[in-house]
């Protein structure tokens, strides 16, 4: 079973592990190699831990059950429970002045999906959940940074 929920502290690592691998999976060539091979798995999840424990909302996939492959992936957790196959990360903009006013009052900040769990619903789940965390918390319109050359950047234009 595919699931999203509100993430916890404990999942801190398994979401660096996704936010390394999605990033050295779709950034080569847009990105200098030698910053996507020097990418901390334990830097993104102390990054991620705060996020979590803070006024971010962080929302992760899991697959669990017959969804789950066997043996562990890139993002395992311990132990044989559900696994984050993806997390979306949305708050208040983080771009001021009157440019950050102009673009949105909240900002999808990240949203990554591992390869092997993409194009089954999963990152619009994620979307739905961060777009409902943004309106919870008085946002009435929202924004996202792309990279020009993100071979994703269909779903976003999407």
């Amino acid at each position: 079973m595919i699931s999203v929920r509100r993430s916890r502290p404990a999942d801190a690592i398994a979401i660096g592990a996704v936010h390394v691998a999605a990033w050295r999976s779709a950034y080569p060539g847009i990105l200098p190699d030698a910053y996507l091979a020097n990418l901390s798995m334990s830097r993104q999840a102390a990054y991620y831990d705060a996020a979590i424990r803070g006024p971010t909302g962080v929302f992760v996939a899991t697959a669990s059950g017959s969804d789950l492959p066997a043996g562990p992936g890139p993002a395992a957790g311990s132990g044989s429970g559900p696994r984050i196959i993806g997390f979306a990360t949305a708050g208040r903009t983080r771009t001021g002045g009157e440019i950050g006013h102009r673009l949105g009052e909240g900002e999808i900040e990240t949203l990554y999906v591992l390869d092997d769990w993409r194009e089954r619903g999963i990152g619009r789940r994620l979307m739905r959940a961060a777009a409902a965390h943004l309106a919870e918390s008085g946002c009435r319109s929202v924004f996202l940074w792309v990279l020009r050359d993100n071979p994703s950047r269909w779903f976003y234009v999407h």
